[in-house]
């Protein structure tokens, strides 16, 4: 519809010019239509559309006759009071010799009566004339008005801009916010000094998030303004982590079981906020219907739309509507309105027809005749100072603020243009506009740059989408002694604050509706402290959810975190989930009550060792010392000594020492320990073979020297094995955090899996051979039983490692350690009891059996 209606007034000149060639040569008009208006003449003419009346009567239809016009009803002295701001501030600017110097500024007002059809005629008759006919079958020269200051409505502006934007004539529009306005390739010839909706949905947004209301219904009109306002707002909200409990759009036509519906999804949300996107008349109904049902307790969030109304600020609305807060529209103040607005004076001209209807409404003053000197007849008081209108009032300039700061841009645009020198210009060839013949898109030019302060000190200019500076004031409604409602500024919302505090509130200034006189909660699920997260409830909203603890290793220091942070690898999560603490690094330690039991284990094994090799050496020349080889047993009992010593390099904080020389302590100390008990058992059986008459050459084998060697080579061969172990892959220490996630297992890593199986293995074939050998000596005669007590010892000692395996594979932390440790001190302590017990019972003990003659006897009587 709108590509017919475009390329209609596109071809509308040429149109007229064919159906008018063939009589006179000129285009004449087809059709008038009645709009009401006010004028003034001028060297330039600005247009101006205003919501001064409501189109309430319309006219019968008929197929047989012509319809009647619309008639236009219900004055609104607030709207005509911004018309009369327009024609303020254009006396202002040619009483003001420093603007617009030669250039004295017109205007030509109309009624749109809130009615798109009525405003589309006026911006059609504001940009294509008035006059009966024109000559100029071309459509050139300068056309009738330079740039249109309205429309107020979104709906409005969307469509005249469409047109408006062909002939690139600039339209500044002082109350219309949608969104959709913003898009400068479709409307490239508007501009507002009103901030657009996605500003004001983020300034309504700012203070929702101010109080934390995350969980809040939605009410829209269903308009251009509501529906683009509601887009804007289920985006911005989601940004913060708000969602929408209920969005429902108001009736246009006080349907009463819609407006019934709305009431009862409004009471049965659990949701304690409600913003509104809309006009006063759209929502007065649902509140009226609240009312009835005793529907409160909410906290109302106004749009700019309505959150200055007085429609609804009627004492018997505070109960639904008391605290409300809102964002409206820049307060400003224009020195001299007041006293302009009361020296309106009535006036037959024709063309001033809205002051006319001004002065009907107001006193009921009939107008006689048309003429400039028409007498009128007035039936109450003309005086306006006595009367308290919305008119008159100027305490709470927003809209009509607005409406001054456009006909500034427009008039500081003209005056920017007519600053232009020849040959710098911004037009082609450096070229500057003509102010006789000056063309809308030029003043567009400089519109878009505009820069300027007002009297009140307000900057103005437009951004690259032509919007104006967001700015707002917040509103809250209060309830004043009489109990009436009054509304107060309690902050401010600017997007371009310094120090990027966009919205500033005075807290102690708000009124809350509610018993508690506190902001109330509106949430779907309370808060999740820090240590928790946030889990969506399935086919809820974002908004609803459950409050999960994290998991052990993870935490979350912030309120409401949607997930857990897993802690770094040497830290820990502490018992509130709320913050990663160093892991606890265990090791078994000397202060440990097991590493202090361990250590006293081993030095009394160490102190025992001590004890055996002093009786040994001050007894070394009785017999039973002498008949069990005295320098094997004193080898035997230092190799035992040095097993219970290397224990102690297993308990304390590993070091890269410690770890080398507590295996290379622990493999050749265990060597030379089980080859000294190979070669006394391999003596024990030698001296019993040379007892035997057969045998008696076999002793000569098993020399002093060959004792030493045997064992020296022996060893020798494991010392090898830890020299190539350790030169190539070195046990070092390891923080291992395998064992238990939330403490550090300090360690010593064995470096070569095959180094410390070789290792073992060496020692547990010596092991198995020693027993091998003493078992099959195990029935040698009473005086040869060292190999009964060596075979017991060495029972022990492999059931002991064989045992170690298991239990130290499923020993946690420093446990397996612990368990490595106790194995070490079972084995030499079953070594040491097995071996040296008996014959240090018989030398402390039983001396009198520690003689040559009684071993003899034993000997003979076992023969």
């Amino acid at each position: 519809m709108w590509i017919i209606l475009h390329i209609c007034l596109s071809l509308s000149c040429n149109y007229i010019s064919v159906a008018s060639m063939a009589s006179s040569g000129t285009c004449q008009f087809q059709r008038h239509f009645k709009l009401n208006s006010m004028y003034q003449d001028g060297d330039l003419i600005i247009g101006g559309l205003f919501e001064v009346q409501y189109l309430k009567a319309f006219p019968e239809l008929s197929f047989r006759t012509e319809p009647e016009l619309p008639h236009c009803e219900h004055f609104y002295m607030t709207s005509f009071q911004h018309a009369q701001t327009m024609i303020f501030a254009i006396n202002e600017i040619n009483n003001n010799h420093s603007l617009l110097p030669d250039i004295t500024l017109g205007y030509q007002i109309y009624d749109n009566c809130l009615r798109l059809g009525v405003a589309f005629r006026a911006a059609i008759d504001l940009i294509s004339g008035s006059e009966e006919s024109f000559s100029d079958l071309n459509c050139t020269g300068p056309p009738p008005v330079i740039g249109i200051i309205g429309d107020p409505g979104s709906t409005n502006s969307i469509a005249i801009s469409s047109v408006l934007g062909l002939f690139r004539v600039p339209m500044v529009s002082y109350y219309a916010t949608c969104s959709c306005l913003s898009a400068r390739k479709k409307y490239p010839s508007f501009f507002r000094t009103i901030p657009s909706d996605a500003f004001q949905v983020r300034a309504m947004v700012q203070i929702l998030r101010h109080f934390g209301w995350t969980w809040v219904g939605l009410l829209y009109s269903d308009d251009d303004y509501g529906i683009y306002a509601a887009q804007s707002f289920y985006q911005d909200v989601q940004l913060f982590g708000g969602c929408v409990a209920f969005s429902e759009i108001l009736p246009n036509d006080n349907n009463r079981k819609e407006i019934q519906r709305i009431v009862e999804v409004i009471q049965g949300s659990t949701a304690k906020v409600v913003v509104v996107f809309s006009t006063s008349s759209y929502l007065l109904p649902v509140v009226d219907e609240m009312l009835l049902k005793n529907v409160t307790g909410r906290q109302w969030i106004a749009s700019e739309a309505w959150a200055t109304s007085p429609v609804l600020l009627a004492p018997r609305l505070k109960p639904v509507l008391g605290g409300t807060i809102g964002t409206a529209i820049r307060r400003g103040e224009i020195q001299g309105l007041g006293d302009f607005l009361l020296r309106l004076r009535p006036g037959n001209n024709s063309q001033n027809s809205m002051v006319r209807i001004f002065w009907e409404n107001m006193f009921g003053c009939k107008f006689e005749n048309e003429g400039r000197e028409g007498e009128k007849i007035c039936t109450g008081q003309e005086n306006l100072s006595s009367t308290d209108t919305a008119y008159t009032d100027v305490s709470e300039l927003r809209a009509s603020y607005n409406v001054y700061k456009a006909v500034y841009a427009l008039a500081h645009a003209l005056h920017d243009l007519m600053q232009c020198e020849e040959g710098r210009g911004p037009f082609s060839g450096n070229s500057c506009a003509d102010i006789n013949n000056l063309q809308p898109w030029q003043v567009i030019h400089y519109l878009q740059k505009v820069n300027f302060t007002t009297g009140f000190g307000d900057h103005v200019s437009f951004d690259e989408n032509g919007d104006a500076l967001a700015i707002y004031d917040v509103m809250n409604w209060q309830t004043s002694a009489d109990g009436s409602i009054i509304i107060r500024t309690v902050g401010v919302v600017n997007e371009g604050a310094a120090g990027g505090k966009v919205l500033t509130l005075d807290a102690d200034a708000l009124f809350w509706n509610f018993e508690t006189k506190k902001p109330p909660q509106s949430v779907c699920s309370e808060s999740c402290p820090p240590g928790t997260r946030q889990a969506t409830r399935k086919g809820l909203p974002v908004c609803c959810f459950d409050c999960l603890p994290c998991a052990d290793g993870e935490i979350s220091n912030k309120t409401d975190s949607t997930e857990c942070i897993a802690c770094q690898d040497e830290f820990w999560s502490n018992p509130e989930k709320n913050k990663c603490i160093p892991k606890e690094v265990e090791f078994l330690s000397y202060e440990d009550p097991l590493g202090i039991s361990l250590t006293t284990a081993s030095l009394l094994g160490t102190c025992f060792c001590a004890l055996v090799m002093i009786v040994f050496a001050h007894h070394r020349k009785t017999p039973v010392v002498r008949s069990n080889n005295s320098e094997l047993s004193f080898l035997l009992l230092l190799s035992l000594k040095l097993c219970f010593l290397c224990v102690l390099l297993y308990i304390g904080r590993p070091q890269l020492w410690t770890c080398q020389l507590r295996h290379a302590m622990f493999g050749i100390s265990f060597v030379l320990c089980i080859s000294s008990i190979l070669v006394k058992t391999m003596v024990v059986i030698a001296v019993f073979k040379s007892s035997q008459p057969e045998g008696k050459a076999t002793i000569k084998w098993f020399g002093a020297a060959q004792q030493r060697g045997t064992v020296l080579a022996l060893t020798a061969l494991q010392v090898v094995i830890c020299a190539v172990w350790l030169s190539t892959s070195s046990p070092t220490p390891h923080k291992n955090s395998q064992y238990i996630r939330s403490k550090i297992v300090y360690e010593c890593a064995i470096g070569s899996v095959a180094g410390f199986s070789m290792l073992l293995g060496y020692i547990g074939l010596l092991a198995a051979i020693s027993f091998l050998l003493a078992f099959l000596a195990r029935n040698l005669p009473d005086n040869f039983n060292e190999a009964k007590f060596i075979t017991f010892s060495m029972l022990i000692f492999c059931a002991v490692w064989i045992a170690f395996v298991p239990a130290y594979v499923s020993s946690p932390g420093k446990y397996s350690v612990a368990v490595e440790i106790f194995a070490i001190l079972a084995s030499s302590f079953g070594l040491l009891v097995a071996i040296f017990a008996p014959k240090c019972y018989i030398i402390v003990l039983h001396p009198e059996r520690n003689t040559k003659k009684a071993i003899m006897r034993r000997a003979t009587q076992n023969k």
